[in-house]
């Protein structure tokens, strides 16, 4: 049956008549009789075709990778999502429902509308869309990928340059050659790169000031793998289709620069599989510096739009700080880079955010109802999930861990640190302190103090914390043991349940699924023992506190325990937290499964409602005030609730 629906696939890619096997029309005839394909609203949604079967194709061929549907009665994403198997192989989901999953009692659905923009960018007819200037830059590390741009360089809308570096001598040649026959490429320029910059340095290196020459720009460059380091080409060919290689979608984002010049930047919305934090800084912040004080950028936020993997179409104007400036090789960091967290990882998340600076505006393009769009909320499409599809997810496995504050625990009003404000107003007021921030400063100095002398390696607990207070105040040991007995109780009384999260806890525990707490925190396993009773956690589970264990989620050590613990029981495991390095990234690179959930303040940003409450420095009365409304609303992590 799997080779049946592999020549089916294999048919529909050839993109030929003569190549189209009896099998794909069979297919096609099933598809439209039973509902599940709608040429008319495929069409209306992805562009016209010369027919309703090459209507079909496209989808067959697109399925594959992108989050498209061939009708209101089926979602291509929660087919591959819920059956990873036949997204790693490649195949139709559509196809492999038809002849498969249906009978295999397979999960499917309707489709699913898990974001609709606010905006419609339709584009018009102007007539000058075509007398562009465009360069297409591509970065091309592997030879096989000459022939995939060939393609779609032929199939071009309008007259290009090309701009191509490449890793070696001979695919530099070999592009030049292909790309000058396409009859689309008016000029090709080569350069052999070296292996620094990945795909960002060498292009800068070479090519930057020619650039600046020109209305656009396409940056594209050849892709094997995704976050995971599995080999896929699934991410590649999402990129790739939806800036090169779809006729409909070239030419849309052609007709829209050029009828509307404030627009800057344009990429598809985030590949569907990736994690579901990929828009967020993660640990690039540290490493955005240089260009965040040059370009004046403001990277408050933790979640931004940005063109995930650096493909892209701009105006150069709107980069023109970045295209403007030499560089050489030497200012790019050495191979081998890690997965995540180095200059050209921050490079990439300021593209937007530098186009917005110059004055313009950012669009995507949305697969799943195939519109274009300004509206830059699609980051939290991946953080739609229902209470009982979180539920379902995470009854598959034996094993559930969840991290403990801003997961199943929140604080009434939100600021981790309030607990410590309340004990400084009153130890003010019996005059250890000039104020209660003063009180805060010193009780986190001495904390921190602590870690130097460990020098970072494991984790200090709340008493160490308050014993080294003692010592830098010349207080007696067992006042400041009061004081941090005091600091807790406050923290106890306004620690409130996460109620959807708690009854999931709850009703996984009753499932007969083994049920753990993980926390990074100086509090005592039995201070955190205590919190989990307050918020209605009354079921068997174990509890991991990195105060006990000297041993970190963000440092990974905790994750290395968790993993052996996990190996020995042979069980099925996965993690559920808040923090995108600790809990997700980190986690992940243990090769541990794990859901992403965002954190109250998150969730608030996402939704817009950040602006009304960005505060320099945020007063009692702001905490108060805002803290609550942010903590009732992120109560359920997730939107959909």
């Amino acid at each position: 049956m799997k080779t049946k629906i592999k020549k089916i696939i294999r048919s529909a890619q050839a993109g030929s008549e003569k190549l189209s096997s009896p099998s794909l029309a069979k297919a096609y005839s099933l598809a439209k009789k039973s509902g599940l394909f709608d040429a008319k609203w495929y069409q209306e949604h992805y562009g016209s075709f010369i027919s309703e079967w090459h209507a079909f194709k496209d989808y067959i061929s697109k399925s594959t990778f992108a989050n498209v549907n061939p009708s209101p009665m089926f979602d291509t994403e929660t087919y591959n999502r819920c059956n990873i198997d036949v997204y790693h192989q490649g195949i139709s989901p559509l196809i492999h429902h038809m002849y498969h999953g249906q009978f295999e009692g397979r999960t499917f659905s309707t489709a699913i509308n898990r974001w609709v923009p606010t905006d419609n960018l339709v584009p018009v007819e102007t007539g000058t869309w075509q007398k562009q200037k465009v360069a297409l830059v591509l970065h091309i590390f592997y030879a096989d990928f000459v022939d995939k741009f060939y393609e779609c360089i032929k199939a071009f809308p309008t007259k290009v340059d090309v701009f191509v570096t490449a890793s070696t001598e001979q695919i530099a040649n070999a592009a030049k050659n292909k790309f000058l026959s396409s009859g689309k490429a008016s000029s090709v320029k080569t350069a052999v790169c070296e292996n620094r910059g990945r795909n960002f340095g060498p292009f800068l290196v070479h090519f930057a000031k020619e650039l600046l020459e020109y209305d656009l720009m396409c940056h594209v460059h050849s892709k094997k793998s995704l976050y995971s380091g599995r080999e896929q080409t699934q991410w590649f060919d999402y990129q790739n289709q939806f800036l090169l290689k779809d006729k409909h979608v070239v030419t849309s984002v052609l007709r829209l620069f050029d009828e509307r010049p404030e627009l800057g930047i344009y990429y598809p919305t985030s590949f569907w599989m990736m994690p579901a934090w990929v828009n967020h800084w993660t640990c690039n912040k540290p490493f955005a510096q240089k260009y965040v004080n040059n370009w004046e950028i403001d990277i408050d936020d933790n979640f931004i739009n940005y063109p995930v993997g650096g493909m892209f179409w701009a105006r150069p104007k709107a980069l023109a700080p970045l295209l403007k400036s030499t560089f050489e090789y030497s200012d790019f960091p050495e191979e081998p880079l890690p997965n995540d967290g180095s200059e050209l990882h921050a490079l990439e998340r300021l593209l937007g955010l530098l186009a917005e600076k110059e004055g313009y505006e950012q669009f995507f393009y949305y697969p799943p109802l195939g519109r274009f769009t300004r509206d830059k909320s699609y980051i939290s499409t991946s953080y739609y999930k229902p209470p009982q599809a979180l539920l379902n997810d995470l009854q598959n496995f034996q094993v559930v861990s969840f991290d403990v504050f801003d997961t199943v625990l929140r604080r009434k009003f939100t600021e981790p640190d309030y607990a410590k404000y309340l004990l400084g107003k009153e130890l003010t007021d019996l005059g250890f302190f000039d104020g209660p921030d003063e009180f805060v400063s010193l009780r986190n100095e001495s904390e921190l103090i602590c870690r130097k002398e460990r020098d970072f390696k494991g984790d200090v607990s709340i008493v160490e914390a308050y014993q080294k207070l003692a010592e830098v105040m010349k207080v007696d040991e067992i006042v400041a043991l009061a004081w941090m007995n005091k600091e807790f109780l406050f923290d106890l009384e306004m620690s409130e349940p996460k109620d959807e999260m708690v009854e999931i806890v709850k009703q996984l525990s009753l499932a007969g699924k083994e049920i753990w707490f993980i926390t990074d925190i100086y509090y005592t396993k039995q201070q955190i023992e205590t919190m989990l009773k307050k918020i209605g956690i009354a079921i068997p589970y174990k509890l991991f506190v990195s105060s006990d264990l000297r041993k970190r989620k963000d440092a990974g050590t905790m994750w290395e325990h968790i993993k052996k613990l996990v190996n020995e029981k042979g069980l099925s495991f996965i993690h559920v937290g808040d923090n995108v390095r600790s809990d997700a990234q980190i986690c992940g690179d243990y090769g541990l499964q794990n859901i992403h959930i965002l954190n109250p303040l998150d969730k608030w940003a996402i939704a817009g409602f950040d602006e009304i409450t960005k505060f320099n420095q945020p007063n009692e009365n702001d905490v108060l005030k805002w803290g609550a409304q942010i903590s009732h609303f992120g109560r359920y992590p997730f939107f959909g609730e």
